[in-house]
């Protein structure tokens, strides 16, 4: 992705190499800390909380205390540049949507990096969090080390665009809570069996897709070849069902918080392909 001459956000808080203290999940937790960390990671606002309780009943043992301040490498400066970057392209992007829309004035959200560990107004989150968004605060936390584990942990082909990817959809979930989208699901899950409360969190990871294509097609002049490949690679190993036959050997789709593979794909493509947001209704199709 073409992103060196672009401008750097102002929303940017960039926490990682600095001293102070951060717990961190060290030997993986087992299948539990993995639950975890999906339901973190892409689990939208309920995921989130849910898998902050997970964390909080791991044993107490496979977690240390991180201390003192860290050097970043040249490739960390650079890693974090990039991300930087992606984060003032979406702000360009939506202030434009929002114009083009009448929605009113884009309220930009901000955007930390960490490693170890932070503080934000849904919890405490580890390094096994991966990247999130907490509308509680109006942030998205990025722990840029994820892209390692969506590689060697869930077999994604990773690449710079993989993290554009993911940063775009934790933007989409900023998205949906400004346009009040979020806090409709919430309410109306509260009167729904489980079942049926998973099928609106399901639309709601799924519009979080389509806007992260939505975003890419107002890039498109800085995607290069193979982009779109990793965001759609990218997009494929957080399917529901991917995540489910590689943890448990066999799919629940009861269970479905995200969408599969294949719905992930299809909206993120759609977004793309359309570059049309009032195409962004995922709640109007049957799953």
């Amino acid at each position: 992705m073409k992103w060196r001459d672009y401008r750097k956000s102002d929303n940017v808080d960039d926490r990682r190499g600095m001293s102070g203290t951060g717990k961190a999940v060290l030997g993986g937790g087992g299948i539990i800390g993995i639950i975890a960390f999906l339901l973190i990671t892409f689990g939208g606002e309920q995921g989130q909380q849910i898998g902050n309780v997970i964390n909080q009943m791991q044993p107490a043992q496979q977690e240390t205390t991180v201390e003192g301040a860290k050097e970043l490498t040249p490739e960390q400066k650079e890693i974090g540049d990039f991300a930087n970057a992606v984060f003032a392209m979406t702000e360009d992007t939506w202030t434009k949507i929002f114009q083009e829309e009448n929605l009113g004035e884009y309220q930009k959200p901000e955007m930390v990096l960490f490693t170890g560990g932070v503080e934000t107004a849904c919890g405490s989150a580890t390094s096994a969090s991966g990247p999130f968004y907490c509308p509680g605060d109006n942030k998205v936390y990025m722990d840029l080390d994820f892209f390692e584990e969506l590689k060697t942990r869930f077999g994604a082909k990773g690449g710079d665009f993989a993290i554009a990817y993911v940063i775009a959809h934790e933007v989409g979930h900023h998205v949906q809570t400004v346009l009040g989208t979020s806090a409709q699901v919430r309410k109306k899950q509260q009167s729904l069996s489980e079942e049926d409360a998973n099928k609106l969190s399901v639309c709601q990871e799924l519009q979080a897709d389509f806007y992260a294509g939505l975003w890419a097609k107002y890039n498109q002049d800085r995607i290069e070849v193979g982009d779109l490949e990793e965001a759609i690679d990218a997009a494929h190993a957080v399917g529901d069902d991917a995540i489910q036959t590689k943890m448990q050997g066999h799919v629940q789709p009861e269970k479905f918080t995200h969408g599969t593979s294949a719905q992930r794909k299809k909206w993120f493509t759609r977004g793309f392909q359309t570059g049309d947001f009032k195409q962004h209704n995922t709640f109007a199709e049957e799953l």
